[in-house]
């Protein structure tokens, strides 16, 4: 496993990089809960044109075989690019954030605008103030001028406006199990299915939103909800039931949509005085 200071050296080195303004560690290894075989996933900031060519050369050498560092946006339009290493029998992930877009999302984040947009490996769809979410909740390794910790104060604190506007955003949950009603009488089950998982995730955004818990993707999502202290009490474990029993039949699909009509009403019951 990848040692302590094994990983400040790579730090050290990428803040040496032209363009890298920091480095951020994220994933389970901020949260605290990683197991000795997690990812190591740390968040390269940077400012302008980034050196990829340099950093490509670090990957290589980190890595000790060809690891390429592509440009800002060819992974897609809300993940820049980074590179996939291996280090020391670690599997450590390099993701490049655009410290001026993660700027701009922190104050839409702070305005409660949000939207999912298209992103390969997002089922959901690319939460655009996760760019946020992840500068809020990673730990700061490397942050020589100070940008990230200036950025980072105004996001710590999950904003009321956007646990507003998740909660809001509610109204399309009811509409996806009234077209999922339709999906049913057909026994559509991959309309159905897609349906009714978007629905199950936007009633976990707005009970994490209401929490005041950020969210980075879709990973994990619903499983956390048990977590929260104000959720429905069985809101994991129901989702999971229905969504995992939605067979192939009207009558199977049917009773799919009902139980997740019923978690959306819970969830409204649920944030209805907040």
């Amino acid at each position: 496993m990848i040692t302590d200071e094994a990983l400040r050296r790579m730090v050290d080195e990428l803040t040496g990089v032209h363009g890298v303004l920091g480095v951020v560690l994220g994933g389970s290894r901020a949260r605290g809960d990683a197991l000795p075989t997690s990812d190591v996933d740390l968040g390269v900031y940077y400012e302008g044109v980034p050196d990829t060519a340099e950093l490509t050369r670090l990957a290589s050498r980190w890595s000790g075989r060809d690891v390429a560092v592509g440009e800002p946006g060819t992974w897609g339009p809300w993940v820049d690019a980074g590179g996939w290493l291996e280090v020391e029998g670690t599997a450590v992930d390099w993701i490049l954030r655009d410290v001026d877009r993660v700027a701009a999302q922190a104050d839409r984040a702070n305005r409660g605008e949000f939207a999912f947009h298209l992103q390969a490996g997002h089922p959901l769809g690319f939460l655009d103030v996760a760019y946020a979410a992840e500068l809020a909740t990673g730990v700061v390794l490397a942050d020589p001028a100070g940008r990230l910790a200036s950025l980072r104060t105004a996001v710590t604190a999950y904003p009321l406006a956007l646990r507003d506007a998740m909660v809001g955003a509610l109204w399309e949950a009811d509409f996806l199990v009234g077209a999922a009603e339709k999906g049913a009488r057909r026994a559509d089950t991959t309309y159905v299915s897609l349906a009714l998982a978007r629905a199950v995730l936007l009633c976990a955004h707005a009970l994490h939103a209401d929490a005041g818990r950020w969210v980075t993707n879709e990973k994990g999502l619903v499983p956390a909800v048990a977590m929260l202290p104000a959720a429905p009490e069985r809101f994991s474990r129901d989702a999971a039931l229905a969504l995992g029993a939605l067979g192939t039949t009207e009558a199977s699909l049917t009773a799919a949509v009902a139980a997740v009509g019923r978690l959306v009403g819970e969830t409204r019951a649920a944030l209805g005085d907040r």
